[in-house]
């Protein structure tokens, strides 16, 4: 594996594992001894566009172009086939291309872009193929939707692990392309984390269009 990006899918999976279950220090108690209630996280309605990802001179080049949500930062991956990381770039016949990190807005996760070069799937076995090569994938929903103005489909489903406290809600979208099937997916920390970026997600998928 050449681009740092996929090296840092394992810092974010062992940054997932430490992270899960901590609590930050006693908060302040306003002066009269009562602690005061944590606020809670709540998804923003819908994602403001920080520029767009796939076309020439982006970040990744790619066969579909889509929006990224504000301060959301992609990086190029490509993989080297006898690199002793190169597995995590590859799922069954798919290959990660782009990562788009949500730190920089305030999350933990990613927006990851997954290329195939098979052209004879339906966006629906395009998937069914991507989530039979995880093992950890389970209770898995597929939905026809529209991504942009492409027929595209749409699963959802958990990711269980024994490095994690909790099963992780994941979802992803395919399309097809004249280059071959494209997956875009979403994974996140925590349920908490995988919805707050779902508008950002929304967005790609509203805004997907064919290089």
């Amino acid at each position: 594996m050449v681009i740092n990006s996929v090296r840092g899918t394992v810092t974010a999976v062992l940054a997932a594992v430490s992270v899960t279950g901590c609590t930050s220090s006693a908060p302040d108690d306003g002066g009269d001894g009562k602690k005061a209630a944590p606020k809670p996280r709540t998804a923003a309605r819908s994602a403001v566009k920080g520029g767009s990802i796939g076309g020439s001179g982006s970040a990744c080049a790619l066969p579909v172009t889509f929006d990224l949500a504000a301060s959301w930062k992609p990086a190029a991956v490509r993989v080297v086939e006898d690199d002793e990381l190169s597995e995590l770039g590859k799922q069954g016949t798919f290959t990660l291309v782009c990562e788009i990190d949500a730190k920089p807005a305030g999350n933990i996760g990613f927006l990851r872009v997954w290329t195939g070069d098979r052209t004879d799937g339906t966006p629906r076995q395009v998937l069914k193929a991507f989530l039979a090569a995880d093992p950890n994938a389970s209770e898995a929903t597929y939905t026809e939707v529209k991504a942009g103005a492409q027929t595209a489909a749409e699963v959802r489903y958990t990711f269980s692990s024994e490095l994690l406290d909790e099963p992780m809600k994941q979802r992803a979208f395919a399309i097809s392309t004249p280059s071959g099937p494209v997956v875009v997916h979403l994974g996140g920390l925590d349920p908490q984390e995988h919805q707050e970026m779902l508008p950002a997600y929304e967005l790609a998928k509203k805004s997907v269009r064919l290089g």
